[in-house]
């Protein structure tokens, strides 16, 4: 059973297989109308089941377009659709599930549900997101990377902000690509020691770095996320823009950075917040690429995880 869990769970060539086999599919798309099926169908006759607890817009859209191009189908459920975990165990879930679709893909709160899935279905489960890493962004993000400055092994990836799930892919990401990474942001926002060390252990340089200026000092990527999640009180929220608002990504800031410095952003983001809109629609952005890139990516493990 071949599963997409996390970036560190994943070998390290496979990683770049997946990466090349999305560029080549996102290269024979080039200049054709979006809605065009692929020339190849991996996934014709196959059923796929994209579960979202969490809401979504891009993880939702990409998903079922990328397995649609594929010439496969969806199935599109919500937690409240499923009563996950409540009127009826995972376990139990993931069993059912197994007898109807080719493939699962999650997006949840709690990293529990997902590991609980993968360990009870018969098909591939893809992690479209927990409250603990998000891989998928991040396969989406060394793919734009590599678009834009060629290979990220021996670079240097500032993260401003908040140590969350997305910093956490990131530091697995570090392990297996070979790249660098700096951590900026208050101490109560630190990522997880265990992720740091998987990525020391791994040999890659991994800074924890107070001072934002000096953090991004020869940078070749500094990526931001939002501050806040859309499920935080007020209060919440106002504590956090007080802990984070030195660690904004704006012009001062990037211009400690390389010259050619790119930014990142999963998005949804909440401009002149987390970052200035100066930054996300300047030169050194590639945003949108990200974006994007999530479509190509994760098509590009779907066809990992079905072996097609």
């Amino acid at each position: 059973m071949t599963h997409f869990l996390d970036v560190h769970k994943t070998d390290p060539a496979a990683l770049r297989v997946i990466l090349d086999q999305a560029q080549a599919m996102k290269d024979a798309r080039a200049g054709k109308p979006k809605g065009m099926l692929d020339a190849e169908q991996p996934l014709a006759g196959h059923m796929v089941a994209l579960i979202f607890e969490k809401p979504s817009t891009r993880t939702r859209i990409s998903f079922d377009v990328g397995t649609r191009q594929m010439g496969g189908e969806t199935m599109v459920l919500s937690g409240a659709d499923m009563q996950l975990g409540h009127g009826e165990t995972i376990a139990d879930t993931a069993r059912v599930l197994s007898r109807y679709v080719d493939l699962i893909m999650i997006r949840t709160f709690d990293e529990s549900v997902l590991l609980e899935m993968a360990e009870y279905a018969d098909v591939p489960v893809i992690n479209g997101l927990t409250d603990r890493t998000h891989p998928c962004q991040i396969m989406a993000d060394v793919m734009t990377f590599e678009e834009h400055r060629g290979p990220i092994k021996g670079k240097k990836v500032v993260w401003c902000g908040d140590g969350n799930n997305v910093c956490a892919s990131f530091l697995h990401a570090a392990a297996q690509f070979q790249f660098d990474l700096t951590f900026t942001g208050p101490a109560q926002l630190d990522p997880e020691d265990e992720f740091v060390g998987l990525a020391r252990k791994a040999g890659v340089r991994i800074d924890i770095e107070r001072d934002a200026e000096k953090a991004v000092q020869g940078a070749d990527l500094v990526v931001a996320d939002t501050w806040v999640s859309m499920h935080d009180s007020q209060s919440t929220k106002e504590r956090r823009h007080n802990m984070l608002r030195g660690y904004q990504v704006n012009d001062a800031l990037m211009s400690h950075a390389k010259d050619d410095a790119l930014f990142m952003h999963c998005l949804p983001a909440h401009r002149e917040e987390e970052a200035t809109s100066s930054v996300m629609d300047g030169p050194a952005s590639v945003i949108f690429d990200e974006a994007e890139n999530r479509l190509h990516a994760q098509k590009a493990i779907m066809r990992h995880c079905l072996g097609v």
